[in-house]
């Protein structure tokens, strides 16, 4: 199955707009790691700032997106989507690997669910794409390494970061800039 996930849009109209373009193009499912609608009191506005018109661009292609809950989104935005977004965390399989995906607020790279060796946690939230390899020690002491993978944000990139998704296909992920469309190199990209 072929995968877009992207985070963060933060009511931005302009890079809505160009997901959906994406998502047009690659015919897939979109996983949304939170951030939908607010920019946040830490954030500046975003360009095109228009939450209402993001809520009707993505409600158009409700039956196509798997979502979790940001740190910017509230009860009242689950009253105006048309697609679950209040779970703090959803799991995935693709093939021998889970997917952990969530916004990254509650369970990031240092603060890990326990995935599972080899596994795979998702997280938005820093607005910083990376794909480390990490490593957490379990109830019986044992260490078990996983990935901690983030496709960076869609509108409110920082540390001088594109506007960014990611892609997965075939069990590979692929970061690409929303804007030029160009793939970029991430951390270990495995």
């Amino acid at each position: 199955m072929k995968w877009i996930i992207a985070s963060d849009i933060h009511g931005s109209a302009k890079y809505a707009e160009l997901l959906l373009e994406v998502y047009e193009k690659e015919k897939c499912k979109l996983l949304l790691l939170g951030d939908l609608l607010y920019h946040g009191p830490r954030n500046d506005l975003p360009e095109e700032y228009n939450p209402k018109r993001v809520i009707s661009l993505l409600n158009e292609i409700a039956d196509d997106i798997v979502c979790v809950r940001g740190n910017c989104e509230a009860e009242v935005d689950q009253m105006v989507l048309n697609f679950p977004l209040m779970a703090d965390y959803i799991v995935l399989e693709n093939g021998e690997k889970l997917f952990f995906a969530t916004h990254g607020h509650i369970y990031n790279e240092k603060k890990p669910l326990h995935v599972g060796e080899g596994n795979i946690l998702l997280c938005g939230h820093t607005h910083v794409p990376a794909c480390i390899k990490s490593e957490y020690v379990d109830a019986s002491g044992k260490s078990v390494n996983f990935y901690y993978v983030n496709p960076g944000s869609v509108s409110i990139p920082k540390e001088n970061s594109p506007h960014s998704y990611m892609l997965l296909q075939d069990g590979a992920f692929v970061w690409k800039d929303l804007v030029s469309g160009k793939e970029f190199t991430v951390g270990n990209n495995k």
